[in-house]
């Protein structure tokens, strides 16, 4: 297998770099201290997986596993995040949990060739919906950079969203005077504990609830909203009670 190991501290780079060096069926390791730096070494390199170290400063190893290519696999490595271990192992993510030893290594190398071997394209979809469950509460939300950025995350801080529309199977989050496309549905987006402050106003709208300047009576039971930019949105007639 070619491995990207990523972690901020030099010793532990050294030692699984080490570690995974001795192990059969390992054919590239290589390393990088943060998540920029792994993501421009893998804009170079096609490699199978990648062992990450959950607490890093700047980009997470869990926003940096969103950012990887779909194709790699990937366990995690932590000291202290007991929340996440649990949560990655009933999602079937492997870990190592610092110190380790080369037997346990063994075990997550061997589960990385056994998962190497199966269809990729459900695993990714199972690892992408337990990172996203994981994202700090009420900070931000990951979306995705545009194409022209190199690809990768931003951070969106949620506070700055005035209102979510859906878009087939994906939603726009408008933080004007830009907006964001997010692959997931407007059901999927207010089901996130993160989603807490916005509230449904139409089928195809939510509205975050800081952002309402006023709300003005429509016939036939609707109403409409002013947000903070100025933007007018309409509230059908079904959501109006809950809006209040």
């Amino acid at each position: 297998m070619r491995l990207l190991i990523v972690d901020d501290e030099p010793p532990a780079r050294a030692k699984l770099r080490r570690l995974l060096e001795a192990q059969s069926g390992v054919s590239l390791v290589l390393e990088a201290a943060d998540g920029p730096a792994a993501l421009a070494l893998l804009a170079g390199q096609t490699l199978d997986a990648a062992i990450l170290d959950i607490q890093m400063p700047g980009i997470s190893g869990l926003e940096l596993a969103l950012a990887l290519p779909e194709a790699m696999l990937c366990a995690f490595s932590t000291a202290f995040d007991q929340y996440a271990v649990q949560a990655f192992e009933l999602n079937a993510v492997d870990y190592l949990l610092k110190p380790y030893t080369a037997e346990r290594l063994a075990e997550t190398l061997a589960r990385l060739q056994l998962r190497f071997a199966q269809p990729r394209p459900a695993q990714r979809g199972a690892l992408l919906t337990a990172l996203q469950q994981l994202q700090p509460m009420a900070k931000h939300w990951l979306v995705p950079q545009r194409a022209s950025r190199g690809g990768g995350l931003t951070k969106l801080p949620l506070d700055s969203v005035e209102w979510v529309a859906a878009a087939d199977n994906y939603i726009e989050l408008h933080s004007p005077p830009a907006c964001h496309l997010d692959r997931r549905t407007l059901a999927d987006f207010l089901s996130h504990p993160a989603a807490a402050g916005f509230v449904r106003v139409h089928r195809s709208h939510a509205v975050n609830a800081s952002h309402i300047v006023s709300i003005a009576a429509l016939p036939r039971g609707e109403a409409e909203l002013t947000l903070s930019s100025g933007v007018r949105i309409r509230v059908s007639r079904s959501y109006r009670t809950a809006l209040r």
